[in-house]
């Protein structure tokens, strides 16, 4: 990653209502690495699609500025926005393909549109196809295709202009789980290969623990954390983060625990432990035993890897009168402890 694909500098976006104006987006300032997959993560609402939107000039940011690829998206006309577009595929939640084209008219679409010569469409097409392993589909039409097929013959389409950077909203959100997998690889593949640069927008934390390489949280039009995503898995600052986390990291209580926690002593810690870095895959419960003599009630918990690297959130309570003792011994070998109450 040598620079910025995107880059929003002190974004704003208001739309008129009655008696005055509801802002949308307020003060974004965020970058999409060059060759990444960053995601945006946020509730309905939160201001995702409109920020989407500003990419391919499709809303105009009310204050700052966004660019792709240096290019200022919010001031460019005629040919010069043209040809910021034509860097920008888009991939939609609910497909929009036309039910009257097979896959390969619907993949052929945006190059009828810019002009591209017959023959060198159908050879960019079959291309297209072979890429998106539709081979045996090409000339079925909409109606005959399966959710993840359709959403398949949405990314070829996407890629079809040699884009720079794609753009997915809520792609895999209308897709059973297997298909998501399936279709989250192959964006990974194609990040890959082609070097295209993928910003992403989902409410699925799970979305991003598999495919983005950085990610940013978006609530009330605001971004509230942003960066590497093993970074903000690791160590979630915002409690938006921190809930959006707690379905797909093992944080989460279970419930026969929760409904007994309180705040105060007496009774066992309850120790959120996060295992990443260096130390993620050593035996630290063990240890904590062996060294310190300090046994662990291991409550719930996860271990996984996010991209390449080992990362995991293990609950455990430990008596009361050791807890801050096991917290200090965790820490100093790299993991992150967090104290949750007390259960008796």
């Amino acid at each position: 990653m040598t620079g910025a694909a995107i880059t929003f500098e002190g974004l704003g976006k208001s739309f008129p209502k009655a008696g005055g104006q509801v802002t949308a987006l307020a003060d974004i300032t965020l970058s999409v690495p060059e060759g990444s997959i960053t995601g945006i993560i946020g509730r309905s609402g939160a201001g995702k699609s409109t920020l989407l939107r500003m990419v391919n000039g499709l809303e105009r940011p009310t204050t700052g500025r966004v660019t792709v690829s240096g290019r200022d998206v919010g001031t460019a006309t005629g040919s010069a926005l043209r040809a910021i577009r034509r860097d920008v595929g888009m991939i939609f939640q609910h497909f929009n393909l036309l039910a009257s084209r097979t896959v390969r008219g619907n993949i052929a679409l945006p190059l009828e549109v810019a002009g591209t010569p017959r023959g060198q469409i159908r050879a960019r097409v079959d291309q297209l196809i072979e890429q998106v392993g539709l081979g045996a589909l090409a000339d079925r039409y909409p109606a005959e295709l399966s959710g993840g097929q359709k959403q398949r013959v949405g990314i070829a389409r996407a890629l079809a202009t040699g884009p720079k950077v794609l753009l997915s909203d809520e792609a895999t959100s209308a897709l059973d789980p297997e298909t998501t997998q399936t279709v989250l690889d192959l964006l990974a593949q194609i990040n890959r290969d082609l070097g295209v640069s993928v910003l992403l927008i989902t409410h699925e934390m799970a979305v991003l623990r598999d495919i983005a390489s950085h990610m940013a949280v978006i609530e009330a039009g605001r971004i509230v954390e942003a960066g590497p995503t093993y970074d903000i898995f690791a160590r979630p600052q915002h409690p938006t983060t921190r809930r959006f986390l707690s379905g797909v990291t093992g944080a989460t209580l279970p419930a026969f625990v929760a409904a007994r926690l309180h705040t105060d002593p007496p009774g066992d810690q309850v120790i959120r432990v996060t295992f990443a870095g260096t130390h993620a895959t050593d035996p630290m419960l063990a240890r904590l035993a062996t060294d310190l003599g300090i046994s662990a009630n291991i409550l719930g918990g996860t271990i996984e890897e996010i991209g390449t690297r080992p990362f995991g959130n293990l609950l455990i309570s430990v008596p009361q009168d050791r807890g801050d003792q096991a917290r200090a011994f965790l820490e100093q070998h790299g993991l992150t402890t967090e104290v949750l109450g007390h259960v008796r």
